[in-house]
């Protein structure tokens, strides 16, 4: 009897079961009929999210976000309303179907803004979506040329004239040297200044201002240099101060001579000395010999077959930092050979720069061979700052061609930019170029090994003479493209990152001279021949084995 009541009450349970009901969206309520899925990927423009976490340089017009579920999917059933768009509405595209929803913006999209779709969790599209879905994209850079079109030697002429302008409006009023960066007061800087002594003669001879101007120009610089500016055995600090010529702390333990620093700016008065050579200029040429015969170069090796960069009055040797190749610094060892009153002996250049061969490379990227230091080539001032008076074209020793190796060095940077392997955006073969710059969140030197998707205009256009081609079309993308937001007072501004839409407002003098010198010397070669006119550099690329 009990058997037979359990019998009967459980067909009635049976019998009465509710059939399951459809949610207005057309999805079942009974949870083991509606498959559970996440979203296991996405595409925009047809490209996956880069190193960057978005994808970048999307059309502003038919781009397509294509979403890939972990299950398949009805499109019949698509619900708007659990999707949002920052750019407006979006449609589904015929060609949904399987385990992929096609989608597209109703609406045109702005030039360079950032869109995010999302993708509430929940019933949608015939499955339960487990987790909320976002992704987002920024849009192409308006193409569109924003200044008239002049010829090449013009827009040569223009970068020239307005980048020399940092270097000759910008430069402080007391001792007419380099302010470090736009804004910088009376922080002014000992190789930046040295950049900047080389762009006179540039100003003179394209006609920006005449030769008496830039001679009372030098006079100024050379009297202050002399007679109020801190040395420390002769050598120069990082900063100075404008006014009073007082060292100013770069760090903690670096308020004293600066090696590095010191070099670039003697490459510039020595280039000024061959300049400067009329009977009524040998006031300009007899101070700088005197400044340039007081640094005190085997001082710094102490005792030993190396330089070092830092000496500070109070905390000496601290920082410790020995001069070692390969880098931006080769110039400081050309240098203290070459000087004629305190010189060091060819095994200090041997032994502490080349480290007995240590600098050789020989390794190949994009299947270009570079022959001395780091892989990829690191940040592209390596090729410029030694180089703006040192002339590499016939340049080499037992360790290299100079020549090779600054051209391999731009084109392995050219060639990664237009690689592009972090997908950021705006790269490519007409916008490179990879340096120390300012970026979105400070300052960094930029190179194939530390990329952070900031381009620097330095980088490539004071690399002119070794990738003409290649730098000629980024100058062009720089100025037509970018020029709404990358031209201002003094040229262009120091770098800029599309990932981000940030273009700096910054001016930093090591990357203004860069452009105003190595342009010219491709142009011209002119401050390539005057440095190497000097007899005493002369005598010291003969005694450390060069051949020039």
């Amino acid at each position: 009897m009990k058997r037979l009541l359990y019998l009967l009450l459980l067909c009635l349970c049976i019998c009465c079961r509710p059939e399951p009901s459809v949610t207005p969206g057309g999805e079942s309520s009974d949870p083991a009929a509606v498959p559970k899925a996440l979203v296991s990927g996405c595409l925009v423009d047809g490209r996956r999210l880069g190193a960057s976490g978005l994808v970048v340089d999307v059309p502003i017009e038919g781009a397509i976000i294509e979403i890939e579920f972990s299950s398949d999917i009805d499109a019949g059933k698509f619900m708007s309303e659990k999707v949002s768009f920052s750019g407006g509405g979006v449609k589904v595209m015929p060609s949904s179907g399987g385990n992929v929803l096609r989608l597209s913006p109703e609406n045109a999209l702005e030039h360079s803004t950032g869109y995010t779709l999302s993708i509430s969790a929940g019933a949608q599209l015939g499955i339960k979506l487990l987790d909320d879905f976002s992704v987002s994209f920024s849009t192409v850079y308006d193409p569109s040329d924003k200044f008239p079109k002049i010829s090449s030697d013009a827009l040569l002429d223009l970068v020239q004239e307005r980048t020399f302008r940092y270097f000759w409006d910008y430069a402080h009023p007391e001792s007419g040297l380099a302010r470090e960066r736009l804004g910088s007061g009376n922080t002014v800087t000992a190789g930046g200044s040295g950049f900047g002594i080389m762009a006179v003669p540039v100003g003179i001879e394209r006609g920006f201002i005449t030769r008496s101007e830039g001679a009372e120009r030098m006079r100024r610089i050379v009297s202050f240099l002399s007679e109020k500016a801190d040395r420390f055995h002769g050598a120069f600090p990082h900063w100075m101060d404008g006014q009073s010529g007082k060292a100013l702390p770069f760090s903690s333990k670096d308020n004293g001579a600066d090696l590095v620093e010191t070099a670039f700016l003697m490459e510039g008065l020595l280039a000024a000395r061959q300049y400067f050579d009329r009977i009524s200029e040998a006031d300009i040429a007899s101070g700088i010999e005197q400044l340039w015969k007081d640094v005190e170069w085997d001082w710094f090796t102490r005792g030993e077959d190396v330089l070092y960069w830092h000496w500070s009055p109070d905390k000496e040797w601290a920082i410790n930092m020995q001069i070692k190749g390969w880098n931006e610094a080769l110039l400081v060892y050309v240098l203290a050979a070459s000087s004629p009153t305190h010189p060091v002996e060819p095994s200090v250049y041997h032994k502490g720069w080349a480290s007995d061969g240590v600098i050789r490379c020989g390794r190949s990227f994009y299947d270009i061979t570079l022959p001395l230091g780091y892989d990829k080539g690191g940040p592209m001032f390596f090729a410029h700052y030694s180089f703006m008076g040192l002339d590499p074209r016939n340049l080499s020793d037992g360790y290299a061609s100079y020549w090779e190796q600054n051209v391999a060095h731009a084109r392995i940077n050219h060639a990664y930019c237009a690689d592009n392997p972090g997908s950021h955006s705006g790269y490519g073969p007409a916008c490179w170029g990879l340096t120390a710059s300012d970026y979105p969140k400070g300052y960094t030197a930029s190179s194939p090994t530390n990329d952070t998707g900031t381009i620097a205009p330095t980088a490539a256009l004071a690399s002119m003479p070794y990738t003409p081609k290649e730098s000629m079309a980024a100058l062009e993308t720089f100025y037509y493209i970018y020029g709404d937001k990358l031209w201002g007072e003094y040229g262009f501004y120091d770098s800029f990152n599309l990932d981000s839409n940030w273009f700096a407002s910054s001016y930093i003098a090591i990357d203004q001279g860069p452009i105003v010198v190595m342009i010219e010397n491709s142009r011209s070669g002119l401050l390539w021949n005057l440095f190497m006119k000097d007899a005493d550099v002369r005598a010291g690329l003969e005694k450390l084995g060069f051949e020039y």
